[in-house]
């Protein structure tokens, strides 16, 4: 695994960003996507489909998505993550501080969502915050109960797959850092 200072042995093309709720994974991707000039494909969009029932056609998006000369998307549903994984170049894991960082963050992003209504993927918006209280998989709910997966998941898709580069970023000022830095210069040299 590499860390955020780390070169990149090439040019990303195919990458994939890793990372609980609220960790910043979307705007993370949407932000390589445009450094790379590879498409960011928003993973829930593909799998919610209307009343947050999962879409029929998920996997078979997921397939059309990997088969892609260049994409970037979140590495996340069970599902999925192994196929975005055995055809991603790159895997950024964004493992940032929980409670000071990610939980404040999906926070106030549930609560503005809430407050404003915000229509996200093909219709839904998030429910009231009363079901905090009988909903398990109520979004603040999920991110404190699964905040710990991916310091599993990570380094064993990275020893199953060791020629996928694993990047892993412990902070906002890393991820800043990496993306100036090192995925920056990999961009630039492998274009000239």
């Amino acid at each position: 695994m590499l860390g955020y200072d780390a070169h990149l042995p090439h040019r990303p093309r195919r990458i994939a960003v890793a990372g609980v709720s609220g960790s910043g994974k979307t705007t993370l991707a949407a932000r390589i996507a445009t450094l790379t000039g590879g498409p960011h494909t928003d993973i829930d969009g593909l799998f919610h489909g209307p009343g947050w029932t999962p879409r029929e056609s998920f996997l078979d998006d997921v397939r059309a998505l990997v088969a892609a000369d260049a994409w970037t998307t979140e590495w996340q549903y069970r599902t999925a993550r192994p196929l975005i994984a055995q055809h991603a170049d790159l895997l950024v894991w964004l493992d940032l501080p929980f409670w000071t960082t990610t939980f404040p963050r999906v926070l106030r992003r549930t609560l503005g969502r809430r407050r404003h209504h915000t229509v996200l993927w093909n219709g839904n918006v998030e429910p009231p915050l009363r079901t905090l209280f009988t909903d398990s998989e109520h979004i603040l709910r999920w991110a404190v109960s699964t905040r710990r997966k991916y310091a599993d998941q990570v380094p064993a898709i990275a020893r199953e797959l060791p020629s996928l580069t694993v990047v892993r970023l412990r902070s906002a000022t890393q991820v800043e850092q990496w993306i100036t830095g090192p995925l920056r210069n990999a961009v630039h040299r492998h274009r000239e």
